[in-house]
């Protein structure tokens, strides 16, 4: 249970919505008139002007509100009063490479965790026109409608949805296997290219579950609270609690999280499946 009231609650989550909806009116203002495409480090972890002129955005709005915070996000690194044990966690796009080539899947995020915890979640689709939400104890919604998990209870009859690191060509811990196995396994697997969408779709019940490596903390801490309020339940792939720096996530529906955890813990490696 959170110490803050919800008070406090509703003004961070105000902060948190004030943040993406700027952020993403400058993703629907520059759409299609892409000037400048980079690379990152890793091949294919694309980044645009949109990216930073959508996180200065959102900084914008953090140093306005809250000036003694912590912030964590994507282009930018560490920001603001490292000792606070408040860090909100933004990505100003997720879904770049989708956005660069003109795919319209993208969204803005924006989490605040406290003590390591997440407490508040603002994540805005512009492409959909959603805004999803939530606070601890206060529940969670799409454009101020309730949002709830799927009641699907067995595996066979799910939809999933992943996503791959972008180191993927260069490790063999890259979720292929997983996401073959998992095929089989289930009704279908669907990659967005968004963890922000994936996340709130679990929670707005359209996929029953989600996993995936290679995250960062600015990709899952605002769809973490909002599928916990939604009914969800958030792990780390053998059911044990997530440790959000560890770059992998299984959040589920609930019903269905015990019987995805085993099936990813028992993937065969795709060397073994013609053998």
């Amino acid at each position: 249970m959170s110490k803050h009231s919800p008070e406090q609650l509703q003004i961070f989550l105000d902060v948190a919505t004030e943040a993406v909806m700027a952020a993403g009116a400058i993703l629907q203002e520059r759409w299609g008139k892409l000037t400048n495409i980079e690379e990152k480090s890793r091949p294919g972890d694309l980044v645009t002007e949109v990216d930073r002129l959508a996180e200065a955005e959102i900084l914008k709005v953090l140093r306005r509100h809250v000036p003694e915070h912590q912030i964590l996000a994507e282009e930018s690194g560490k920001l603001g009063e490292l000792d606070s044990e408040y860090l909100w966690a933004i990505d100003p796009l997720d879904g770049t490479t989708n956005y660069a080539h003109g795919y319209p899947v993208a969204a803005v995020s924006a989490g605040l965790l406290f003590e390591g915890v997440p407490i508040v979640g603002a994540v805005y689709n512009p492409f959909r026109n959603e805004l999803l939400r939530a606070a601890s104890g206060l529940g969670a919604t799409c454009n101020r409608r309730p949002i709830q998990v799927s009641q699907t209870k067995e595996l066979s009859k799910t939809i999933l949805v992943t996503g791959f690191a972008y180191d993927r060509r260069e490790t063999t811990d890259n979720n292929y296997a997983e996401f073959c196995y998992l095929t089989h396994l289930t009704q279908g697997v669907r990659r967005s290219g968004s963890a922000a969408i994936d996340i709130t779709d679990v929670a707005c019940g359209r996929i029953d579950g989600y996993w995936e490596r290679g995250i960062s903390p600015w990709d899952i801490v605002a769809g973490i609270i909002i599928l916990t309020e939604a009914g969800g339940k958030v792990t780390a792939y053998d059911g044990s609690p997530l440790k959000i720096e560890s770059g992998r996530i299984l959040a589920t529906n609930g019903q269905i999280h015990n019987s995805l955890s085993k099936a990813l813990v028992e993937t065969p490696p795709l060397a073994n499946w013609n053998s």
